[in-house]
């Protein structure tokens, strides 16, 4: 994560006071954000899950990448410094190395996140009723891939040219 601290030292910075909001869930995709310093907490419908206070970490990217709305709070729990991308999709394709820091912090998510699913499954698998349909959820989250990505051309034979 320090990488990415590096990597955005030319971003202007943004400072917030303790309780300030920095994103919201549901925004609009937008800008990219670095912790320079402080401590941000996370929360979606309400419930923080996590406090982050590594300079280099990265807010924002998630809606950014999908090209969806904000999915969950960011706000300032202590005084804190961020460097804002006000464009954070350009921030990411004219800077190969933040993107890839991006993409490395994505990944280790992921795979701890898929870690503790397959813990989760594993503990109920064996379980009948309302438990037992945990193993088949999970089992469908762990495998679900998004649609390959298409060019929507009218060139390409296999686009949906119909809307």
């Amino acid at each position: 994560m320090a990488d990415l601290l590096a990597l955005s030292a030319d971003l202007p910075s943004r400072p917030l006071a303790a309780g300030e909001t920095l994103l919201d869930e549901g925004d609009a995709p937008g800008p990219v954000y670095v912790l320079v310093a402080g401590t941000l907490t996370v929360e979606r419908d309400g419930v923080a899950f996590a406090r982050i206070d590594t300079p280099g970490s990265v807010f924002g990217e998630m809606s950014v990448a999908l090209g969806a709305p904000v999915t969950a709070t960011v706000r300032a729990a202590t005084d804190v410094v961020v460097r804002v991308a006000d464009d954070g999709e350009q921030f990411l394709l004219t800077r190969p190395a933040a993107a890839l820091e991006v993409l490395r912090t994505t990944a280790s998510r992921l795979d701890g996140m898929t870690r503790y699913l397959i813990d989760v499954k594993a503990q109920f698998a064996e379980l009948d009723g309302h438990l037992g349909l945990v193993d088949q959820i999970l089992d469908t989250l762990v495998h679900h891939q998004a649609p390959r990505a298409r060019t929507g051309s009218v060139r390409d034979p296999e686009a949906d040219h119909t809307h």
